[in-house]
């Protein structure tokens, strides 16, 4: 079972990072170089927007007919990427893979939180930080090799065979306990403002001061649509009985600390992963698959220490220290790749990116862990979904910003130092590609070089305070106990809010008990809409729960 989640993780994984070696050829022979960041930004926002429907659905339906929908999907958009005749198809054909790929990656993770508990899940974890390290450096290494070889076009038929495999192993050797909840009660209108407002966020930072001034009518009306749309999903989430994105989440200090970090991360990783490789290529005169070659050293530092950090706290139970550190190794590379110029020996980029793996490892997949074991196995898919999509929101974030930023300045920069008759070549500045630079004269080659290095490196350096950040925020996670059982059918536990004691109902909906014992409880069950029969669902919740004795000696009650 857990190799067959591997082979669909890896689908999802390898696809967002496959195209970055292949970039510079796609946009060039398709005539797209302004339209170079939706090839990698529609992929991550699509897969984004599904994160939390899947997770949702999942606790409320079952995860494996969802996982084998997912895959199906994700197939159906390679088939209409490899057909691609132009830029738009392409675009469309990736975001068809990112309806799939979000709810390959977070299902995986929630599937292994049904089956393993938490203190044995931390090398189960590791080794899917790994995979997703393999990707990081297969994906460019593929398109390097399928751009050069056989065509870009096969980045996208290779999905076809090891996505029969994966369905194959999902029908064959997924066996999850059965789901006992009834009739789901889906959020329709959670989903629909969640995409509106992702989507928003998305395209404002992606558009805004590269295709439309800032003070645009059209960016100022994607800024206040998202504010609208942000603010109308809080409400709905409030309101509905199954929501989407359950409020009682954010009331957990462990779930708000890791959410931010893993949206910093995600910033900082997607940011700097989506345009290195075409850094290489352009800067260092690397081909596609030389460029893929050289990101080894980060999948390597992030392999090793994503599986070695996920087998001590398996072995320790301790795991706190393990993000505080990653994400300080992470500031620093990135402080170190801000340093980066034309002439710089590669052996020595190389170096840097390797300390970015290491910090990497350390930190991804124990957040995803810390969020699991804050919550009971009932919400553990929608819980984990919620800090994926946030994370899935800074990757898009960081691709679309550095994209942005990198492209504007290098227009810039183009326009100003090529001479009047640009690269005279067809097409222009707007179909350079690593060949056709490195078949120009000396001197117009260095002043692309040149403009290219100027473009990315100063944006390494703005995102170090931010992963600093994030590393000051986890030092304030509390170190829960990691759970040694899967109580499955136990209902979720109380959460301590602010001093008093909130319980989450199976339903989804949320009540406040106080010492007063389980009438009170039952009442505000009942005024809260819960929906089924409240004094079941408390007698049920307090069923396995022993009285609370006061000081006194005398018991006052069951505490839920």
């Amino acid at each position: 079972m857990f190799a067959g989640l591997m082979v669909a993780m890896l689908l999802a994984s390898l696809d967002q990072t496959i195209f970055s070696t292949a970039l510079p050829t796609i946009v060039g022979q398709l005539h797209g170089v302004d339209l170079m960041l939706w090839v990698t930004t529609a992929y991550i926002l699509a897969s984004t927007i599904v994160l939390p429907v899947y997770g949702k659905l999942g606790d409320l339906i079952g995860r494996k007919g969802l996982f084998i929908i997912a895959i199906s999907l994700f197939l159906a958009g390679s088939i209409v990427g490899g057909l691609a005749p132009d830029m738009g198809q392409l675009i469309a054909g990736r975001a068809i893979q990112g309806l799939g790929g979000g709810g390959l990656m977070i299902l995986a993770q929630a599937i292994i939180a049904d089956v393993v508990p938490a203190r044995e899940r931390g090398k189960y974890m590791g080794i899917m930080g790994g995979v997703f390290a393999l990707s990081s450096v297969a994906g460019p290494l593929l398109g390097g090799w399928f751009t050069e070889g056989p065509g870009w076009r096969w980045g996208f038929w290779m999905n076809i065979p090891l996505g029969i495999l994966a369905i194959l192993s999902a029908v064959i050797f997924l066996k999850l306990p059965k789901n006992s909840q009834g009739k789901p009660r889906i959020d329709y209108a959670g989903m629909v403002l969640l995409a509106l407002a992702s989507a928003g966020l998305v395209l404002t930072t992606t558009w805004g001061g590269n295709t439309y001034a800032w003070d645009s009518p059209t960016i100022i009306g994607l800024i206040v649509g998202t504010v609208v749309a942000a603010v109308a999903f809080i409400m709905v989430e409030r309101r509905a009985s199954e929501p989407i994105m359950p409020p009682f989440l954010f009331k957990q200090k462990n779930f708000i600390l890791t959410t931010i970090s893993g949206l910093i991360i995600g910033i900082a990783m997607f940011g700097a992963l989506a345009y290195l490789p075409t850094y290489m290529q352009m800067v260092t005169g690397a081909n596609a698959t030389q460029a893929g070659l050289l990101m080894i050293p980060l999948m390597a530092g992030l392999l090793i220490t994503s599986i070695g950090s996920g087998q001590i706290v398996s072995r320790t139970g301790h795991y706190k220290f393990l993000p505080i550190i990653g994400t300080f190794i992470t500031a620093v590379a990135l402080l170190l790749l801000s340093t980066m110029t034309a002439g710089m020996p590669v052996w020595i980029i190389c170096a840097y990116l390797a300390i970015m793996g290491i910090g990497l490892g350390m930190c991804m997949q124990i957040l995803i862990l810390i969020v699991q074991n804050t919550f009971p196995l009932r919400v553990v898919g929608t819980a984990t979904a919620s800090n994926n999509y946030f994370r899935q929101i800074g990757a898009s974030l960081g691709t679309a910003v550095v994209g942005s930023l990198f492209t504007a300045k290098l227009t810039t920069l183009l326009a100003e130092r090529l001479p009047a008759g640009g690269t005279g070549t067809a097409g222009g500045n707007n179909s350079l590609t690593p060949d056709l630079v490195r078949a120009l004269p000396d001197s117009v080659r260095q002043i692309i070089v040149g403009a290219y290095s100027d473009s990315l490196t100063p944006i390494f350096l703005l995102m170090v305070p931010l992963v600093l950040a994030a590393t000051v925020l986890l030092f304030f996670v509390k170190e829960k106990p990691l759970a040694t059982t899967l109580d499955r059918d136990i209902l979720p536990e109380s959460l301590e809010i602010d001093g008093a004691t909130h319980v989450v109902l199976e339903t989804g909906a949320e009540v406040q008990a106080d010492e007063a014992g389980a009438a009170d409880a039952r009442a505000a069950a009942y005024a809260n809409g819960s929906g089924s029969d409240p004094d079941a669902e408390l007698a049920a919740l307090t069923e396995s729960e022993s009285d609370t004795v006061s000081p006194g000696g005398e018991t006052s009650g069951p505490r839920h």
